[in-house]
């Protein structure tokens, strides 16, 4: 099967061209003269609020370049971490529009003499565009406040995804706003050019990417469901087939965002990790049922299309840089790397697992482990129980514990997946035991 490929540019190369195109954004601004409208309070305010307005602007931007799908940059910072820097983008984001809104009326109304409240109505009732923007900016806080931790926990997968998909509404509202009243855009038409053209390179990329890509993948291919086998209590194995599988760019550890068209959530995508090495015949995801549409796929039916986007992720061998490998599952996590186990190569004794479950009926896999050990000489550790219990009075993947189980790990590169708090837990006990960051490889499916 031909192999992803893989992109030479790396994150400083990202971060110096964003940096680059802030600092001619800002550049751009002081050949308008904005630093002109120092000399007066008023003037202070309303050039404050233009820079806000550029950097909050030019941040949304950034936003949805974050989540386009551009493999280049995936490989260069990891999807966690693209999500991570998007949510966080993202409430700059609203800040700075707030803040281009505040500083603006205040500094027109110390020049006009009127108050706060009575400049903010004169501009909203007689400014061209204003209302638009307004109402782009009020999506922009729905937006923010719905990506806080317990708004996101308390909405569904589904809700929180429509609910996102504003953000492109309210980025077209700016836009008008911005190049048809922008002070920076009126008389400058490099302003206007450069500004079209960053908005027409984002969109033109989320197109490639998220739209058309996605397209070409799944007229070549035709998925459709060929099976799906129970592993445990709400846990199945669905296989997939297609045509020319053995042309699919895909590696073990990778994922695709899935979309069963089974009925009227078709839409509705979630992000599963292959579970078995890629082999040219067949694609397997493993998945638990945790909400309304992974309970529905417990029960497909066979021949069900399926849409794929992807494939996505780094939590691959492409990371490997040690001879000897530890890989650490906590519950369904251990779905990427059961199919890291089968692909990544190595002789007996320099690949190790350590597959952490609450009870025996959530360990899946065992048989196909057991054959994978005795096979390739892979350590299998089974820890099984809830800590604090009599099978497993102590936390075994703790600083003690991890060292017991694999001496010299901090000469080994570690894979880890499982919740989120699991994660951050072991990053931690990893770090206490020597092991670089660049060594530790973790992948969240924040979408």
């Amino acid at each position: 099967m031909p192999l992803p490929r893989v992109w030479s540019i790396t994150g400083r190369d990202m971060i110096a061209i964003l940096v680059g195109n802030a600092l001619f954004i800002l550049a751009m601004w002081v050949r308008h003269g904005g630093p002109d409208q120092l000399s007066t309070p008023g003037g202070a305010l309303v050039a404050i609020g233009q820079v806000s307005a550029l950097l909050g602007t030019y941040f949304a931007l950034i936003q949805l370049l974050l989540m386009s799908r551009m493999p280049w940059l995936e490989q260069a910072f990891g999807m966690d971490r693209l999500a991570v820097a998007h949510r966080w983008i993202g409430f700059a984001t609203v800040w700075l529009i707030a803040a281009h809104g505040f500083f603006i009326i205040a500094g027109y109304g110390a020049g006009d003499g009127s108050s706060f409240l009575g400049e903010a109505w004169t501009i909203l009732t007689t400014f061209d565009f204003v209302t638009l923007a307004t109402v782009g900016f009020g999506i922009f806080v729905i937006v923010g406040i719905t990506s806080m931790r317990a708004a996101r926990r308390a909405l569904s997968y589904e809700a929180w995804f429509v609910l996102h998909l504003l953000a492109y509404l309210a980025i077209a509202f700016g836009f008008l706003h911005q190049l048809l009243v922008g002070a920076d855009f009126l008389h400058d038409p490099l302003a206007r050019i450069y500004w079209t053209g960053l908005y027409a390179i984002t969109f033109g990329l989320l197109l490639a990417y998220r739209v058309i890509s996605p397209i070409r993948l799944n007229a070549r291919h035709r998925f459709r469901v060929a099976s799906v086998v129970s592993e445990g209590p709400g846990v199945v194995s669905i296989y997939i087939t297609g045509r020319n599988l053995g042309q699919l760019p895909l590696r073990s550890g990778q994922y695709f965002v899935w979309r069963f068209l089974d009925g009227s959530r078709w839409w509705s995508g979630h992000p599963f990790s292959i579970s078995s090495a890629p082999n040219g015949n067949w694609i397997r995801t493993t998945v638990k049922a945790l909400g309304d549409d992974t309970r529905r796929y417990q029960h497909l039916a066979v021949g069900t299309r399926v849409l794929l986007e992807g494939p996505y992720g780094v939590l691959t061998g492409v990371r490997r840089t040690r001879r000897r490998v530890t890989l650490i599952a906590g519950g369904i996590g251990v779905t990427p790397l059961r199919a890291l186990v089968e692909a990544l190569p190595g002789r007996p004794g320099e690949l190790t697992l350590l597959y952490r479950a609450r009870h025996p009926k959530h360990v899946i896999f065992r048989r196909e482990l057991e054959v994978l050990a005795e096979k390739r000489g892979v350590k299998v550790h089974y820890l099984v129980g809830r800590r604090g219990s009599i099978d497993l009075p102590e936390d075994p993947l703790d600083v003690f514990g991890i060292a017991s189980l694999v001496p010299g790990i901090a000469d080994h590169d570690v894979y880890v997946c499982g919740p989120n708090e699991m994660m951050d837990r072991i990053t931690e006990t990893l770090g206490d035991l020597g092991v670089p960051p660049s060594r530790v490889h973790v992948e969240r499916f924040a979408y």
